[in-house]
């Protein structure tokens, strides 16, 4: 008998597929995405610097978020300088260079490098409830840290992820995206958690568009009940 977590039904989604079928074209659908989608390198490396990254990635575009961050560690090399650097000096510095939020961000930057180094010792928490308590770490940027940043099997459930399980039909239409990572997790074996988040955010960039999805060129298309018209985008919350 399949496992199942008991918090998880069948009910919400908009077709009828068995717990054992669902999860047989899950292991289809993430060994294809792996293959179209490879990374050599799947890891920042440095839990610090992915935590830094991803509070300035919030409402941000990859490109925007990447440039700004290399540059904040170019002027401010460590943990250390970003904590001693007042909050109104980083906020500036986010909107010289076209930060959205900067106010807000530059604020978390400074105090989450603050509270690293005076409650964890300069070492941020490889716990996920522990990188929540801190300013600007929601759920989906604690899961990024622990991926990109220590290398440990999670799921990030970005707007890609949350739209292309969804259009997948892994997760069900109208979950919020904590339940969406709930899903994945049971569907999907522990060792590929760590291709999910970035294979379907490449997906989602290159064929399952928010708008106007490439549906009839997507190698998914044989697995995928929105290609077949069983999930629409109105289902989707």
């Amino acid at each position: 008998m399949a496992r199942k977590s008991r918090s998880l039904s069948l009910d919400g989604f908009t077709f009828e597929e068995s717990w054992d079928e669902k999860r047989r074209r899950a292991e289809k659908i993430v060994e294809i995405l792996m293959r179209i989608h490879p990374r050599e390198k799947l890891l920042i490396g440095d839990p610090y610097r992915t935590l830094i990254h991803c509070i300035i990635s919030q409402r941000m575009r990859d490109e925007v978020t990447y440039r700004v961050w290399e540059e904040l560690f170019k002027k401010y090399t460590d943990i250390e300088t970003i904590a001693n650097t007042p909050v109104e000096e980083m906020q500036e510095f986010l909107r010289k260079r076209g930060v959205g939020l900067w106010k807000t961000k530059g604020e978390w930057i400074v105090k989450a490098s603050r509270i690293i180094l005076e409650k964890y010792g300069g070492k941020v928490p490889d716990d996920i409830k522990e990188l929540m308590k801190l300013p600007g770490i929601g759920r989906k940027c604690a899961n990024i840290v622990l991926a990109y940043g220590f290398g440990r099997q999670a799921i990030p459930v970005d707007t890609h992820v949350n739209r292309i399980s969804k259009r997948l039909g892994l997760a069900p239409p109208r979950v919020p995206p904590e339940k969406v990572e709930e899903y994945l997790m049971e569907l999907i074996p522990k060792e590929k958690w760590i291709y999910v988040n970035h294979a379907m955010v490449d997906h989602g960039r290159s064929i399952c568009r928010p708008i106007r999805p490439k549906c009839e060129s997507c190698p998914l298309k044989e697995l995928c009940p929105y290609a077949k018209g069983l999930v629409r985008d109105e289902d989707i919350k």
